[in-house]
């Protein structure tokens, strides 16, 4: 009985007192077999894959994305200069780009191999690292952030410019912005299978890649009455986002291994 007294719970940190009534092998506390988280514990360790010498991912000055990325912002305020766009009819671009942002990290998550739900809840309830998890997160993010750009793209058109000068020029620059984010999508997703993202946080980075530059064009679009103003907070914008960008790289190429709550799906 003196060596269960001396036995702490690996998952709730209950030490066992010599009085306990619970068999040997289960926690009082927390209902756990001992051993067999023991056992989960160590196989989830051993199903994170680490990093192979010559296959670290690349330094995020030489990933090729952010150059694209400048392309596309690049291009979106060419054409709100040549044409003469109003506010609007930039943000329209941009919320392309938002839409684009969204769909890849939908596929993200379900391309997900290994994930950890480390201080995730659902419903205000823990929830295990399985396929189901991943495919609820994936589609509640879809409806959630589809929802929420829906109601924005009903704002942006109560101000609408010229179609026939909008059509070709916007269809380029959301163009550019999908290739754009392809890129990343790839990139991300290798990263991703290298270690054990949080699917909490990637559920979640998506609003914080696009809330920044929205709030920039939003709150500038208030005092915008020329074009060099629309252009600067354009550029704003475009620093934003390259700023985001280069965090979020550079983020995932801290490839981690999971403290507890991690999963195969």
């Amino acid at each position: 009985m003196n060596t269960a007294s001396s036995v702490i719970c690996p998952k709730c940190g209950h030490m066992r007192a010599a009085d306990e009534t619970a068999p040997a092998w289960q926690c009082p506390a927390c209902g756990i077999a001992y051993q067999k988280y023991r056992t989960y514990l160590e196989r989830a360790r051993k199903a994170v894959t680490p990093l192979q010498s010559g296959h670290a991912p690349p330094h995020v000055t030489a990933d090729a994305s952010i150059w694209s990325l400048l392309a596309a912002n690049t291009a979106a305020l060419v054409a709100a200069a040549y044409f003469e766009w109003s506010p609007n009819s930039l943000m329209l671009v941009y919320w392309s780009q938002s839409i684009v942002i969204g769909i890849s990290y939908f596929f993200r998550i379900l391309a997900l191999d290994r994930f950890s739900t480390e201080n995730f809840r659902i419903n205000n309830r823990s929830v295990a690292p399985t396929a189901a998890t991943k495919i609820q997160v994936a589609f509640f993010f879809a409806v959630h952030y589809g929802m929420f750009h829906f109601v924005y793209f009903i704002f942006l058109l109560a101000d609408p410019d010229d179609p026939a000068t909008m059509d070709l020029a916007f269809w380029i620059c959301a163009t550019l912005f999908a290739i754009n984010h392809l890129w990343s999508y790839r990139y991300n997703r290798d990263i991703d299978r290298m270690g054990t993202p949080n699917i909490g946080t990637m559920m979640f980075t998506p609003y914080l890649r696009i809330v920044p530059m929205h709030i920039t064009i939003i709150a500038g679009g208030q005092f915008i009455d020329s074009a060099t103003t629309l252009l600067m907070f354009g550029a704003l914008k475009t620093l934003a986002d390259v700023g985001m960008h280069l965090v979020e790289h550079s983020r995932l190429q801290k490839v981690k291994s999971p403290n507890v709550k991690t999963g195969v799906a």
